[in-house]
């Protein structure tokens, strides 16, 4: 084993965290955000995403029938809010909330939750030369701000490498394909630890090896399912 792959929700930080933190987060705060950043570089480009996400041709013919800016910014919150309520890992939306997350996390206002295990896990690893990366359907850019800004401070520099949907499908063996070249690893070299036996399954098809992690607050894992589970990343032994 020379590389580790990372999920983000329910392996290394509590569902609950993402669920009852992060998400609020960005509903209680998206109307301001659109309102200040409408005509931001950042923000329109992740509005254009959105556009595809609500499945128009662009972002300009989705917006033409709106009346004023109000009503324009009024449809994107509309389909952000449904993007959320049905939980769906649309790449626009996933950009948004990083964005409006790093104000939060920037503030003070919110710390990333990580389970007391994975930050000496990290140290462990690094030590021992694996390269040791991130693939979370959140954005790079969330990405990057949740590990600069934990419970347990600053866990950004273990990571050598993140991966989000751009990248591709999580639950697509292609996609750990693509990961594995860019790790400059062979795909067996590397463990990919998820709580989601969909995204074992896929990488396991791409000849990566896999663990699924059991945290506290995660669904039960199928019955017929028949990965190695792992509750802590202290199980992990680096001579196995």
């Amino acid at each position: 084993m020379r590389g580790i792959l990372l999920d983000i929700e329910g392996t290394t930080s509590s569902i609950s965290f993402v669920y009852d933190v992060m998400f609020p987060y960005v509903r209680r705060e998206l109307d301001g955000y659109l309102r200040q950043h409408w005509e931001s570089e950042s923000l329109q480009p992740t509005c254009e995403l959105i556009a595809r996400d609500a499945g128009k041709d662009s972002l300009a013919s989705w917006l033409a029938g709106a009346q004023d800016v109000s009503q324009q910014q009024t449809l994107v919150r509309e389909e952000v809010i449904r993007l959320m309520d049905a939980d769906l890992k649309a790449t626009g939306l996933k950009q948004l909330q990083g964005l409006i997350w790093r104000s939060g996390f920037e503030s003070g206002e919110m710390r990333a939750h990580v389970y007391d295990d994975v930050p000496p896990a990290l140290q462990r690893w690094c030590d021992a030369g694996i390269n040791v990366r991130i693939y979370s359907s959140g954005s790079i850019a969330a990405q990057k701000l949740f590990f600069r800004h934990t419970t347990a401070g600053d866990q950004l520099h273990r990571f050598k490498g993140h991966y989000d949907t751009t990248t591709g499908p999580k639950q697509e063996a292609a996609s750990y394909v693509k990961i594995a070249d860019d790790f400059g690893l062979p795909p067996s070299d590397i463990l990919f630890i998820s709580d989601v036996v969909g995204e074992l399954q896929a990488a396991q098809d791409a000849g990566f090896q896999v663990v699924l992690a059991s945290r506290p607050g995660n669904p039960d894992p199928p019955s017929n399912q028949d990965y190695e589970v792992i509750h802590s990343f202290d199980q992990i032994r680096l001579d196995s």
